[in-house]
């Protein structure tokens, strides 16, 4: 008698993403399956919020291009006061507010639009920023002028980038100091500190 075959999963089916600290820790959040989406490992996470240990309690964060959202609501369960997750694929986005909505009090907000577009509009100054957009399209220079030229930082704000190994050397603000350095495989991620600017 033949076995029968695996059920497939449905097109739309992903993997979790789980939260490693916090007042959620331990839970497991769904993700969908999405072209260029690519939740950051648990690895490089617990690094960057090693490096973020005394800095996100209470802080405003904006997760552009942020996909799982595992870099905000990371952020959210270890407690900042408020994050602004933007996403460009509906149906990404949808599962984000679903996500959302299933942590208590958590205080967010979904917007469904695209990155570089919101950031042409007027802005409320965010304490820390997660820039990990999708990779091999070259959108971290013109997405960081955005941000420094906006009034999107506040003054003292630090920025997270996260890109491909090998890709091609990053145009950023002179303003922005570079705080931490690493490389996990194929991915290099920094951490930034703004720097007010001397007039």
């Amino acid at each position: 008698m033949a076995k029968a075959k695996p059920a497939r999963k449905p097109a739309s089916a992903g993997g979790q993403i789980r939260l490693i600290g916090g007042q959620w820790r331990g839970r497991k959040l769904p993700v969908l399956d999405s072209e260029g989406l690519r939740p950051t490992t648990d690895r490089v996470k617990e690094t960057l919020f090693n490096w973020l240990m005394f800095d996100v309690r209470g802080c405003r964060c904006l997760d552009l291009f942020a996909g799982s959202g595992s870099l905000g609501f990371e952020a959210l369960s270890r407690g900042a006061a408020e994050v602004v997750l933007v996403e460009k694929d509906p149906r990404v986005a949808r599962q984000l507010q679903h996500n959302l909505a299933s942590l208590p009090g958590a205080r967010g907000q979904v917007l469904n639009t695209d990155a570089l577009a919101m950031l042409q509009a007027a802005a409320t100054p965010f304490d820390l920023v997660f820039l990990d957009p999708p990779f091999h399209r070259e959108l971290l220079a013109e997405t960081c002028r955005l941000l420094e030229q906006g009034g999107w930082l506040a003054d003292d704000a630090k920025l997270y980038i996260e890109r491909e190994q090998g890709s091609q050397a990053l145009s950023l603000p002179a303003n922005w100091r570079l705080l931490k350095d690493k490389q996990a495989g194929q991915v290099c991620y920094q951490l930034y500190q703004r720097e007010q600017v001397q007039e």
